[in-house]
């Protein structure tokens, strides 16, 4: 077992008070809730109980109420979360209940949904919460019956002493426990002795999504509420000169419109305060129809902008200077820019060994280069937020990850103390790194104290396409020396984008290869760019993988024999001390997809690809199986080995990822948002492709390494591999190779459709 010191963390156990009815609150951080599903038996509600947030509360008959900090984006942290507490705390599942708690940072140290780390970092501390409140409920017993506390059992919600042979329900202990001092220490579970844990359990939240119950921002209503458009330049490069209201004065509900600016001019951004235009136009009426169709007859002007210099906040409170050129870029030019830096040295960023002297006397230099486009998140819910702000407080309910952050900013904004302004957490319809920038609750906050009532904002599809959060465009050139016998004697990867290079210097094959550089490059953009599910490992796992496959065939070797050997090679001897992979467990994922997917034995008429990475603390490997019917190109199945430690609840991890893979896969073939003149090409679906059910996989199977090591993460893991899973096995059903993506266009020039 392990033992684990309660106190490591002042913000862990914050305090333990009586309930006046009886009962018991532990206060402590990283909780989820959840809530069963209809069962029979369920204990009755408690009389009463106490409720305060970031505390597990247990009601005097028993019942279990949990809070849950962390957003909510389908991640499916309200289930997984509180099944590590209810394991430690030994209660019976279904008598769980969940709240969601707000926005509250004196209580919670990471109210924050993103990076695939939320099981991870609330491993210890959830389990510990839970054993925690067990031992006391335990010592309340011992007190009570006059007997040790090392003979008293808790199991299922329920105390007993052998001995004596009396019994308690938790509820019975939990006002006695409530006074009793918490702990310095307690005993974590073995894993091979879990119940709850590695045993799925439903989304605690999917009968209210499919009977379409509030969750959302946009199912807040309140008496006196208005609704809100916002207005936008029509181009990247571009700023707004003048607008005339009167355009829209008369129109059926409309009630104002003004400008509004999201930051005040000595104001140092965060990394998450990124909005493509300060500076916009609010409409307000009575209806979202009604301003939907103010913000088509507005008459604005809009010039060109020069370049913008802002402050912003680095670590240790200082403040840098950040400067975003002007002008109106196209994706033409960007292409042109790209390809004239992959000619240029680029900043070195790891060197093993002499690389140069290995490629001045290759026999052979294989070199390919890969490129990627924007991409745009393309979250099903609208960007949204109801904020209400009256006189020194407000109230913000909307769909953020990342609440800490904006928390500051909208305090600048409307010039109210942060302590004075609550969030209120929604469930979001969708996140993928977007709602990290949470720039809409801040428009919807000065536009609520402007006209002093409350405030709907809502997004069309076209705001946020069309002047979106993307993901950046990049360009990576892999180079490989080998000698006469084609022993690979270097690598060499020179990597960059715009605003900023996919590289990550110290990951595989770094270590597995003597001479080995890496090299990024960055250009900068006016085109605002931001985290996207897997950032930066999206692309640059597509290039690696694609040219590794394709340096095994060169070499004559098994694409999956030839990552093996490289592996070996890092765990018996290693190059370098900085490799951020363990080689063994990298290795393991591809035997197992080698394994499940009967590589060597493939069906007829099937084309295979493989590809493996390692991000997020994860490791993934991933075998596509490739038709062609009616030439025309489908992955029929795929087969995906991850290795993310302890699985908390295996369906939900297994369908989180399975919706990676199809992600991946849609992105690979269609995904890309171009740009002309600072505009984007495409502002709705009608022109951006997404994968259409058709299109998806008939079978996908994600099978999980079975081992003690801690969680890791797994929202974002699966979706890197994909892209050169799908255009290696691509490769084997048409004969070319993919280096630029996305790969339907290029289908559609060798006359197969897509």
């Amino acid at each position: 077992m392990t033992t684990v010191n309660t106190k490591l963390n002042r913000r862990s156990f914050l305090k333990v008070s009586a309930l006046a009815g009886g009962g018991m609150v532990l206060s402590f951080s990283w909780l989820a809730g959840c809530k069963p599903s209809s069962e029979e038996e369920l204990l009755a509600m408690p009389k009463e109980w106490f409720e305060l947030n970031s505390y597990i509360k247990i009601g005097d008959n028993g019942r279990i109420t949990i809070f849950s900090p962390n957003p909510e984006f389908g991640s499916n942290i309200k289930t997984s979360m509180p099944m590590m507490v209810a394991e430690e705390l030994d209660v019976d599942w279904k008598n769980v209940i969940v709240e969601q708690a707000d926005f509250y940072p004196e209580r919670f140290d990471r109210q924050f949904t993103g990076g695939s780390q939320g099981i991870r970092q609330g491993w210890k501390p959830l389990r510990t919460a839970g054993a925690t409140a067990k031992a006391m409920l335990v010592a309340a017993s011992a007190q009570t019956w006059n007997v040790p506390a090392s003979e008293i059992t808790a199991s299922n919600g329920q105390l007993s002493h052998a001995g004596s042979g009396k019994k308690a329900g938790y509820g019975e202990m939990a006002s006695l426990a409530a006074t009793l001092e918490v702990p310095e220490e307690v005993t974590l579970k073995e894993i091979k002795d879990f119940k709850i844990i590695g045993n799925s359990k439903k989304n605690v939240d999917g009968q209210k999504i499919v009977t379409g119950q509030p969750m959302y921002a946009l199912d807040k209503k309140v008496e006196g509420m208005k609704y809100a458009a916002i207005v936008q330049p029509p181009a990247f490069g571009m700023r707004l000169k003048s607008f005339d209201k009167s355009s829209i004065s008369g129109m059926p509900g409309i009630l104002d419109a003004f400008e509004i600016n999201v930051f005040k001019e000595d104001y140092a951004r965060n990394f998450f305060d990124t909005t493509t235009f300060p500076d916009k136009i609010a409409i307000v009426g009575n209806s979202t129809w009604e301003v939907m169709q103010a913000k088509k007859s507005l008459k604005a002007e809009w010039e060109k902008a020069p370049d913008t210099t802002f402050p912003m906040a680095g670590r240790g409170g200082q403040a840098n200077n950040v400067t975003i050129p002007g002008g109106l870029e196209n994706t033409s030019s960007h292409k042109t820019k790209m390809a004239e830096y992959i000619q240029k040295p680029g900043n070195v960023l790891r060197k093993d060994g002499d690389p140069e002297g290995a490629f001045k006397k290759a026999h052979k230099v294989l070199e390919r280069t890969y490129t990627a486009p924007f991409l745009a998140h393309n979250t099903m819910e609208p960007m949204n937020c109801f904020a209400d702000v009256k006189g020194d407080k407000a109230e913000i309910y909307g769909p953020t990850q990342a609440p800490d952050f904006i928390s500051g900013t909208i305090s600048q904004a409307i010039g109210i103390p942060k302590e004075n302004i609550q969030i209120n957490l929604a469930r979001m319809g969708g996140g993928f790194g977007r709602r990290a920038y949470s720039h809409h609750l801040v428009e919807a906050a000065i536009i609520s104290q402007k006209i002093q009532a409350p405030v709907s904002l809502v997004y069309t599809r076209e705001d946020d396409m069309a002047a979106g959060v993307y993901r950046p465009t990049y360009s990576a050139t892999y180079r490989a020396a080998l000698d006469e016998n084609n022993n690979l004697l270097a690598l060499h990867v020179k990597a960059g984008g715009i605003p900023e290079s996919p590289i990550h210097a110290n990951r595989f094959p770094a270590g597995a290869i003597d001479n080995y550089l890496a090299e990024g490059w960055d250009l900068p953009s006016n085109i605002t760019i931001g985290a996207f599910r897997a950032p930066r490992s999206n692309f640059i796992a597509g290039a690696e993988q694609s040219f590794l496959d394709e340096l095994a065939e060169e070499i004559g070797k098994d694409p999956i024999e030839f990552r093996l050997e490289l592996l070996k090679r890092a765990e018996t001897n290693p190059v370098g001390e900085n490799n951020d992979y363990v080689p063994s467990r990298y290795a393991g994922v591809l035997e197992l997809v080698r394994e499940k997917s009967n590589w060597n034995t493939p069906k007829a008429n099937v084309s295979r690809g493989v590809s493996a990475y390692f991000c997020h603390n994860s490791y993934v490997a991933e075998v596509v199986d490739t038709v062609i019917k009616d030439n025309q190109p489908y992955v029929e199945s795929v087969y995906a080995a991850v290795d993310c430690g302890v699985v908390v609840n295996p369906d939900a991890a297994a369908n989180m990822g399975e919706g990676a893979i199809v992600d991946g896969i849609g992105n690979a073939f269609f995904g890309e948002m171009a740009f002309e003149n600072g505009a984007p090409t495409k502002t709705n679906f009608d022109k951006y492709r997404m994968i259409r059910h058709k299109e998806a996989p008939k079978k996908i199977e994600v099978h999980f390494v079975e081992n003690n090591e801690d969680p890791t993460g797994l929202g974002e893991p699966l979706f890197p591999p994909v892209f050169a899973a799908v255009a290696n096995s691509l490769y084997k059903a048409t004969g070319k190779r993919y280096y630029e993506q996305p790969f339907a266009p290029q289908l559609e020039m060798q006359n197969l459709r897509m």
